[in-house]
């Protein structure tokens, strides 16, 4: 799972008397387990950058292209094999290994399921930033302090964020409350093989092997 918040650290500038204060965001892209952890972080781009650029440029993202498991057949089924896929919100760019839901206009009853189906997988990373955020209350507001001490800050949160979570396990509780402010979606386009793999996985999300018996009320 894949998202992104937007991060504000606060410098003054001194003019005479009139004290300036302004504020630099900065963007915490993360990937998580299904336990709550961190398994990587990219902290520092611009608060202005997209999801997706966010994403394309990091060294995750780099990595994805080349570095993922074969292909294989899902559960209960011989063929088409597919690919391993990270999940994603509407910000990110469709990939062949990176899913994003369907546009919410005029869709399909398979399409309504499949939507449903990665926003509960996506729910966890949401999760994530919601314990982060609440385990350490500096991230609630503006961080006083240079942008360089506030990125390490925020590595170091998430790095004690995991040692938390392996420790204590995870509490539902810790993530009611998520104030990190989340990255503002831009509209990008996905490619015809990544269309492709959600339309696979659209389709197997309404057969037997896929579907979930409560999904048809749950949409």
């Amino acid at each position: 799972m894949a998202n992104t918040s937007a991060l504000r650290s606060q410098s003054g500038v001194a003019a005479n008397i009139l004290i300036i204060n302004f504020f630099f965001s900065f963007v915490l892209f993360a990937v998580c387990d299904v336990n709550y952890s961190f398994r990587y972080i990219d902290v520092g781009s611009y608060g202005s950058s997209s999801d997706s650029a966010v994403f394309g440029h990091s060294d995750f993202g780099q990595m994805l292209l080349n570095n993922l498991p074969d292909n294989t057949t899902l559960p209960g089924t011989t063929s088409p094999a597919m690919p391993f896929v990270f999940v994603g919100d509407e910000a990110f760019a469709l990939g062949e290994h990176l899913m994003r839901p369907y546009s919410s206009r005029g869709l399909s009853i398979a399409r309504r399921v499949f939507n449903y189906q990665l926003t509960r997988a996506r729910r966890v990373v949401e999760c994530a930033f919601g314990i982060l955020a609440n385990k350490w209350r500096f991230l609630h507001t503006p961080i006083h302090l240079k942008l360089e001490t506030t990125i390490s800050a925020v590595k170091a949160a998430c790095v004690l964020h995991n040692f938390v979570r392996e420790r204590d396990g995870y509490n539902f509780e810790d993530s009611l409350s998520h104030s990190l402010e989340s990255h503002l979606p831009s509209v990008v386009r996905g490619h015809r093989q990544g269309a492709a793999v959600r339309e696979h996985f659209t389709a197997y999300f309404m057969s037997p092997h896929g579907a979930l018996p409560w999904q048809l009320e749950a949409i």
